[in-house]
């Protein structure tokens, strides 16, 4: 009597089951640790470019007492990307693993972290209308009050929107580990977010950007190189809409995977990856206005200086005592000195 199955054909043992499990645990969580590491080297860069962008807008403000309308606008983009790089700093220090909190709370941080990157992608429609339209200082785009209280509203209706979709899950006092976008909440919301916190603002700076290139193009003039945030916009824009896609892509995915079956460790690394991409558009945002908005590279470029100034050991003294030639004189001799 022989065996129905030899040994390499016979069904895999549950320790060795358990040893493949592990082996996959362990890949799935390096490869968020690099994917960790790599953004930590990132998130610091850009915290230290958005703190001397900072320091750079109180300077001139100090010096000019008033800033032109587009650098306002480019100033407060900056102050929404410090404010998610600093909520982004949860993934930091939790992951592989993820912040332990109660539903409420991770609830809350969800939509903190919404309205913060709608904010900052509505600041850059917001710039897109006034590269295009380029409307007087009485106009309503150029009234800070009013476009405060539009960006502000609108992403916290969308942000609204979003809560409501997402729901209550269970118990609201119960800790458990926090995601920022569950793939757990269906594919509806996955969908609805592809569509309010992407299609929709990019959309709208498309459209914004075509006009303004015909617009121009009928006056012969010059649309983003014609001022110094043109091109500052433009670079922007077009990191944070890869990364956005590719998070809303990602998130999509997951969705509609898990609607079907349970994901593989693999699978949610990847989630987790495309969370650190997502907040990396912020630090990278910083950095690329630091080093192309020609008032931010000359203020770093001065403050080198001053430092290197500093930092320079003053050399040898010239001794200022020279002595003259010696003149002879019947009288004597008499010595000139300086």
């Amino acid at each position: 009597n022989f065996p129905s199955l030899l040994p390499s054909q016979r069904a895999p043992s549950t320790s060795q089951r358990a040893a493949s499990t592990s082996q996959r645990a362990i890949a799935a969580n390096d490869l968020i640790s690099n994917a960790n590491y790599i953004y930590s080297l990132l998130a610091t860069f850009g915290l230290l470019a958005g703190c001397f962008l900072l320091y750079s807008f109180i300077q001139t403000y100090r010096a000019h007492k008033r800033l032109a309308w587009l650098g306002c606008l480019l100033w407060v983009f900056c102050g929404f990307q410090l404010l998610l790089l600093l909520l982004s700093l949860h993934t930091v220090a939790h992951r592989p693993r993820y912040l332990n909190t109660t539903a409420l709370g991770c609830a809350a941080l969800s939509f903190t972290i919404n309205i913060a990157s709608l904010c900052g992608l509505l600041v850059l429609v917001l710039m897109a209308s006034v590269l295009t339209f380029d409307p007087p200082s009485n106009h309503l785009l150029r009234k800070s009050r009013v476009c405060a209280a539009l960006v502000g509203i609108t992403s916290v209706l969308i942000s609204l929107v979003l809560a409501g979709i997402r729901g209550p899950r269970g118990d609201l006092q119960k800790e458990g580990n926090c995601l920022m976008d569950p793939i757990t909440d269906g594919v509806s919301y996955a969908v609805a977010r592809l569509c309010l916190v992407f299609l929709i603002p990019y959309i709208l700076q498309l459209g914004l950007l075509i006009g303004g290139c015909v617009r121009q193009r009928e006056s012969n003039g010059r649309f983003l190189s014609g001022s110094e945030e043109g091109p500052v916009f433009l670079a922007v824009t077009g990191f944070t809409l890869i990364c956005q896609l590719f998070y809303s892509v990602a998130l999509l995915r997951g969705a509609l995977i898990n609607s079907e079956r349970q994901l593989t460790l693999h699978q949610q690394a990847f989630l987790s990856v495309s969370e650190f991409v997502l907040f990396s558009g912020s630090s990278v945002s910083l950095l690329l206005v630091l080093f192309m908005h020609r008032p931010c590279r000359e203020s770093l470029y001065g403050v080198i200086r001053r430092l290197r100034d500093c930092c320079r050991r003053p050399g040898p003294q010239p001794n200022r005592n020279i002595i003259a030639p010696i003149y002879f004189f019947d009288q004597g001799i008499k010595v000139i000195s300086t």
